[in-house]
């Protein structure tokens, strides 16, 4: 009862007390209580998860975390140097299996490395490494923790380079394949032999590599026959052919020119190559399949043309001079027929000797005839009339240069240009040599002016090249001269004229030649006529109603000579001085040409000239002072 009382009151008291009015800065200090509390402890924990996180990874400083395998091997607690080390060890497939290919009695024995199979330790160690350390610090941590409760298992990274494999299967092919060989004829080298048939293998790579692919995938070792195909043949027996073949191939085949006296040396076709012509092909016209021996015809047809070249003897076209008083040509050299080798026919009378075991063969010529004929008439070749003539003056010349003139000169007299045909001297010009006529006379050579047989020619090529130009003809090729020379701007009075300066075209074969086009509808003749002092080139055709304007820029950007040059010749006396060059200015050169037919403008050109400097020239004998 005492007991109950006291309980009583102490309750009364407490209820009291809660009905009492709150201090408000005793709930203050004890709110600041309770916080400093819970931040101590945060605190405390934090500190404790850093000290146990620290101490985790100071552990595992360098090491692969806890829990963490390859292929089933542990690798927690290893460096990365371990772990290469362990997985190179452990994961030793690609090393110690053992695959065997079979065929037969023979085997092959090679390890999964050795047929391009690896499963890259070192990579699988790096990724052991790097879990847990190779993303962002949550990424890291969900890593530890998922490895520290379930474990982490990574597969090695297992690759297989078919190449490796199909190269080793390769060399097993090389001794398991033999070709299908119909019983018949072979050939080696001339010798013919007639062997029995054989059944062809060959090793099937692509479906050998997917089975041992399915070993790899497994990581087993295996027994793997190898799948070889066969091809039995269809000819068991070979007749006679064997014989005929041999005869052929007995001797070499010699092809001659059909004149003796032609000065070509025989092809001769070793009967090594005469072998490569032969072609045995299957019988399938008799009940019972066989052999047919031929000649590939195609072959030798190809070789006869790749020698046709040699029997070919270009025709001449007739040479002419039109009368203008008849209109008509007058033959002034007669056509020259030409000569082509007759492939179809010369492949005929091949295969025939060959047939009959013959190795002597006369190959057959056939005649080419030249457009041109002695009878051809000026009407047929569209030649009616003068259209071009030109007239070069050279006073003053030498002896010798008038000799070359007229001998270059007298070469394309008579020529006829087909229309679309692009003339070119050097086609006709005879070698310019002392036993063809030509006669030494100056000539420029690089930086001085020399005597040289052929010396005058360009007044030629210059002649020929202003009928063209005031023809209206394409020019496709000219070159001028170095410097400027007094011969090309003479006029019939032997006064210079300043502006054909440009109008110049040197020819030096086989360097610089002289072309042009006859772009017309009809033939061109050309005819040459000397004078005293003077070269007329004249085209007669028939006139398309080309009309030429030309203009010039005349002598321009003129540079004065240098200083005279000279030059010791031993041929000279002592004390003697003899000048073989005369000075000229330098300078440019504009030619504008416009070629109308009718008032419509056909095409225009710009031919554009520079002339160097040239100096006086000088030749003095050894010991001679030097002014």
């Amino acid at each position: 009862l005492n007991y109950n009382l006291s309980v009583m009151e102490t309750t009364q008291k407490m209820n009291l007390e809660q009905n009492k009015p709150q201090n408000p800065h005793g709930y203050a200090r004890r709110g600041k209580q309770i916080a400093f509390s819970l931040f101590v402890g945060l605190f405390i924990a934090t500190l404790t998860l850093v000290i146990i996180a620290f101490r985790y990874e100071a552990k595992y400083k360098d090491k692969i975390y806890p829990t963490i395998r390859a292929n089933e091997i542990d690798l927690t607690g290893l460096s990365l140097g371990q772990a290469v080390s362990r997985l190179n060890t452990d994961l030793n497939y690609p090393t110690k299996g053992k695959i065997v290919f079979s065929h037969n009695n023979q085997q092959w024995t090679f390890t999964p490395q050795e047929l391009g199979y690896s499963n890259n330790p070192t990579e699988l160690a790096i990724r052991a490494y790097q879990t847990g350390r190779d993303g962002n610090w949550l990424q890291n941590l969900q890593s530890k923790v998922f490895a520290r409760r379930q474990g982490i298992e990574l597969n090695p990274s297992a690759m297989f380079d078919q190449p490796v494999a199909f190269a080793k299967l390769e060399e097993i092919a090389r001794e398991i394949n033999q070709p299908l060989v119909e019983a018949g004829i072979s050939i080696e080298g001339t010798q013919v032999t007639v062997h029995d048939g054989q059944i062809g293998l060959t090793l099937d790579i692509p479906a050998t590599l997917d089975k041992l692919q399915a070993y790899f995938l497994i990581q087993q070792d295996a027994n793997i026959p190898l799948i070889v195909r066969e091809n039995s043949p269809e000819i068991l027996h070979a007749g006679d052919i064997g014989e005929q073949a041999q005869a052929i191939l007995s001797a070499p085949l010699t092809l001659r020119h059909p004149d003796p006296d032609s000065g070509l040396e025989p092809w001769v076709i070793p009967a090594e190559d005469l072998a490569s012509l032969l072609i045995i092909e299957r019988d399938t016209s008799n009940q019972t399949a066989g052999y047919k021996l031929d000649i590939n015809a195609t072959s030798l047809e190809h070789y006869l043309s790749s020698i046709a070249a040699k029997f070919v003897v270009q025709p001449e076209n007739a040479r002419m001079r039109f009368n203008e008083d008849t209109r008509q040509f007058e033959l002034i050299r007669n056509a020259v027929m030409g000569k082509v080798l007759d492939v179809e026919a010369s492949l005929d009378v091949i295969l025939h000797n060959i047939n009959n075991h013959q190795h002597e063969v006369n190959l057959v010529l056939k005649d080419l005839a030249p457009r041109v004929t002695d009878t051809t008439t000026a009407a047929e070749l569209g030649i009616t009339e003068l259209v071009v003539q030109e007239t070069s003056y050279f006073y003053g010349s030498e002896a010798a240069r008038v000799q070359n003139i007229q001998v270059g000169s007298s070469t394309f007299d008579g020529i006829l240009i087909a229309p679309g045909e692009v003339f070119s001297m050097a086609k006709y010009m005879t070698n310019i040599s002392l036993d063809n006529g030509y006669a030494e006379a100056i000539i420029i050579v690089g930086d001085q002016s020399v005597k040289g047989v052929g010396g005058g020619i360009c007044q030629v090529s210059t002649t020929l090249f202003r009928t063209a130009f005031y023809g209206g003809y394409p020019i496709v090729e000219r070159h001028s001269h170095a410097y400027r020379v007094g011969y090309y701007e003479q006029q019939s009075n032997g006064w210079a004229n300043t502006n054909l300066a440009g109008l110049d075209a040197s020819i030096y074969l086989p360097f610089a030649d002289l072309k042009f086009k006859n772009d017309s509808d009809y033939w061109i003749l050309m005819d040459t006529e000397m004078g005293p002092n003077s070269l007329t080139w004249k085209f007669y055709s028939t006139s398309d109603g080309r009309r030429v304007e030309w203009s010039t820029t005349g002598i321009t950007d003129v540079v004065e000579p240098p200083e005279p040059i000279y030059r010791e010749d031993p041929t000279l006396p002592r004390g003697t001085i003899k000048q073989v060059d005369w000075a000229v200015n330098g300078a440019t050169v504009s030619v504008t040409r416009r070629v109308y037919k009718g008032d419509q403008l056909w095409f225009s050109d710009v031919i554009n000239t520079t002339y160097m400097p040239w100096p006086d020239g000088f030749n003095y004998g050894p010991g001679t002072e030097i002014p």
